[in-house]
């Protein structure tokens, strides 16, 4: 299902991804990435692949599945150290502060693999506001592609996952929202091929409104 269609899902509740789906981080992400890549001898074009969606300790274990997770832990927080201090080239998703906006008084979340340093840095460094309910690292024991960060929104937000929709743009991500039980609005050019509910290229595609019985209505295209 695309855009083009014109569809229109009905939910209770928002979570939404940060970066890909709200900010658009990839020249951080890139730079960062690569100059790990090249400490490992890795082809950046696979690092590229897996990062995006995931916690850093995540992505390297998947990268390096014979190293002790201890070293992915410590190297994540050197990562994250080094993610948070650069914020050249963060800028918003087309249409992230209108479609914010619009979901001022409305039930939502954020769910963001990022901690709470690069969550609020990178909201702020792309001049949009930060959600009332977060989840971010700190808040979950599991990476995506585990449904857990969406599931402990849904609960934080007082609603069923399935009566909740995921805002996503990578793989691990989709695949997370999708194992929560929720429809998956998919975002950007890497969404397409990971099986979203819907996929719009930028969230000028997409309209929120509230019904009058509780459940947000939205439409794409």
């Amino acid at each position: 299902m695309t855009a083009e269609t014109a569809s229109v899902l009905t939910a209770r509740a928002l979570l939404l991804d940060m970066d890909g789906t709200l900010v658009n981080s990839d020249a951080v992400v890139e730079r960062c990435w690569q100059r790990w890549a090249e400490r490992h001898g890795l082809d950046f074009d696979e690092v590229i692949r897996v990062v995006h969606g995931r916690q850093g300790y995540a992505s390297m274990a998947v990268l390096l599945p014979e190293r002790p997770m201890e070293e992915n832990y410590a190297e994540n927080r050197e990562m994250l150290a080094a993610e948070t201090a650069d914020m050249e080239g963060v800028v918003p998703v087309p249409g992230a502060a209108a479609f914010l906006e619009s979901l001022e008084g409305l039930p939502h979340a954020l769910v963001t693999s990022a901690d709470v340093p690069l969550s609020t840095g990178r909201m702020a460094a792309a001049g949009l506001s930060l959600p009332a309910v977060r989840i971010t690292a700190e808040s979950v024991g599991a990476s995506k592609p585990d449904p857990e960060g969406f599931l402990k929104g849904a609960a934080e937000l007082g609603f069923d996952p399935a009566d909740c929709i995921a805002f996503e743009d990578s793989g691990a991500g989709i695949a997370a929202g999708l194992a929560a039980g929720m429809q998956v609005v998919g975002i950007g050019p890497r969404a397409g091929e990971y099986g979203p509910t819907v996929h719009v290229p930028d969230l000028t595609q997409v309209r929120v409104t509230a019904a009058g019985d509780g459940t947000l209505r939205l439409t794409f295209g």
